[in-house]
């Protein structure tokens, strides 16, 4: 590529020296400024190729100042840098025109090909409207994973493309959707969400697309379906991956002609409504198993977003705990704050229940912790009692657990080691957990907990009402 002006802004000198040595290693020349007025002083000498801007400088906002600089030269390429690194700053970065957006600390080689990509597309920028983002949206983290998905959605916002969310259970899919919709121009039109794994297969259609007066028994009088109820906003299809096939053939013709009729009905309606689709299921294995058609699959997935599990963001834990005690507090609960030791403990476990259940056990820990400050042992405690009931830590293999707990029952209650319950007590220290933990994975879902573990749904319902387990109550479902 030929050698490109570049201007780079950025006050801090560490950053400058480093940047401006990897464009200029990439054949690139590079000036350099340090505030907003030098800035407009090279403006005026000389216009760039491409302007490279963080955003905190000590004049002023680059991302305001960038906005003004696409107003004049509608031409000029603008990558934004910025240790803010927050959905708001994605989302106002893309509004300003800005043609990337890359949060510190970046990786050269990455800056470098945008750089590149930048001069390419030269002339194609294109300012985007838009009131200025809500600081309050509720998307938290600043790790590298929530980058990825915070570049993504500002790069939709815009538009109407069909998104697809993925990810597990309880990351945060229906907070996505909503932050799709808010920060775009149907932000003003209904948001409406519909979980397909929570309606009965018959009812789907008509909850979908609405129905008729008549059209089966029951339909005492007309009723919407979500497609109207969403009309000029957004729908958003959670558990998409959980929607019977047959369903999924309708779904299909509406997304391809825009056009439903309701049940029983023969007037066409359009379809005014933009779609984001949520799964945590495996869709391509779904299609290779005949239970998802691999043409809607297509259909929904224009975008796809993989939202990352906790587990893979362990850098936000202690924000995100911090803002669900303040949640917490906000609800009425009293306001506790998290000592470095707790901080410690939530960011080594694992969190199979993800962001969900940290907010669970935030809000727990609110209510139940007798000091304003929580403390290691609090989070512990309050884990071991979500955890399964076995005496010894699993990390050790099951075989050891289950001599840990024979050895705990010969020095508690040495009858049961031979009162003939030893089976029954063994078989139902693991049941336990197990349902608790399938059902933790699923979202409180019972029929795909059943799935997941081989049993039909009402004999899981049976095993719920023997061992005692509320799945409604359960601290690791749904709020």
């Amino acid at each position: 590529m030929a050698s490109a002006d570049i201007l780079l802004v950025d006050d801090d000198d560490a950053v400058r020296l480093v940047v401006a040595q990897a464009l200029r290693r990439a054949g690139h020349q590079v000036r350099t400024a340090t505030c907003l007025a030098d800035l407009d002083r090279e403006l005026r000498t000389k216009l760039p190729d491409a302007l490279v801007t963080d955003v905190v400088l000590p004049d002023g906002d680059g991302i305001d100042h960038a906005t003004r600089i696409v107003a004049q030269h509608a031409d000029l390429p603008i990558v934004v840098l910025s240790a803010r690194n927050t959905l708001t700053t994605a989302v106002r970065a893309n509004e300003a025109g800005a043609y990337d957006y890359l949060p510190k600390p970046f990786d050269l080689d990455t800056l470098t090909r945008t750089v590149a990509a930048a001069l390419a597309r030269r002339g194609r920028n294109a300012v985007a409207s838009g009131d200025d983002a809500d600081a309050s949206l509720p998307l938290i983290g600043r790790s590298p994973a929530m980058q990825e998905v915070y570049r993504v959605i500002a790069r939709v916002v815009s538009n109407d493309l069909t998104v697809l969310v993925s990810g597990e259970s309880g990351t945060g899919k229906e907070l996505v959707a909503r932050a799709v919709h808010d920060l775009g121009a149907r932000r003003h039109a209904p948001f409406v969400a519909i979980n397909m794994a929570a309606i009965p297969r018959e009812l789907i259609e008509a909850e979908l697309f609405g129905h008729e007066r008549g059209a089966f028994t029951g339909a005492a009088q007309r009723s919407a379906g979500r497609f109207e109820q969403a009309n000029g906003g957004t729908l958003f299809l959670d558990e998409i991956g959980d929607m019977p096939r047959e369903a999924q053939t309708r779904l299909l013709r509406v997304l391809q002609s825009g056009e439903f009729t309701t049940v029983g009905g023969s007037r066409a309606i359009r379809a005014d409504v933009r779609i984001v689709a949520a799964t945590n299921r495996d869709l391509h294995g779904a299609i290779a198993d005949g239970q998802f058609r691999e043409d809607l699959f297509y259909r929904l997935n224009v975008v796809p977003m993989a939202l990352p599990a906790l587990r893979e963001r362990r850098d936000d834990v202690a924000e995100l705990a911090r803002h669900f005690l303040d949640r917490a507090a906000e609800a009425g609960l009293p306001r506790k704050t998290l000592d470095a030791g707790a901080v410690a403990v939530l960011e080594a476990y694992d969190w199979p229940g993800n962001v969900r259940e940290l907010e669970n056990l935030m809000r727990r820990l609110a209510a139940l912790s007798r000091d304003d400050q929580i403390t290691a042992a609090d989070v512990g405690g309050a884990l071991r009692g979500a955890a399964p009931a076995l005496p010894m830590a699993m990390a050790t293999g099951l075989d050891e657990a289950v001599y840990a707990l024979i050895e705990h029952l010969a020095r508690t209650e040495p009858r049961t080691l031979d009162d003939g319950t030893l089976h029954a007590r063994l078989v139902a220290a693991v049941e336990r957990p197990m349902i608790e933990a399938i059902l933790r994975r699923h979202g409180g879902n019972q029929l795909r907990a059943a799935r997941a573990i081989g049993l039909n749904r009402n004999t899981l319902r049976k095993r719920l009402d023997v061992l005692g387990i509320d799945p409604d109550a359960s601290p690791t479902t749904a709020a």
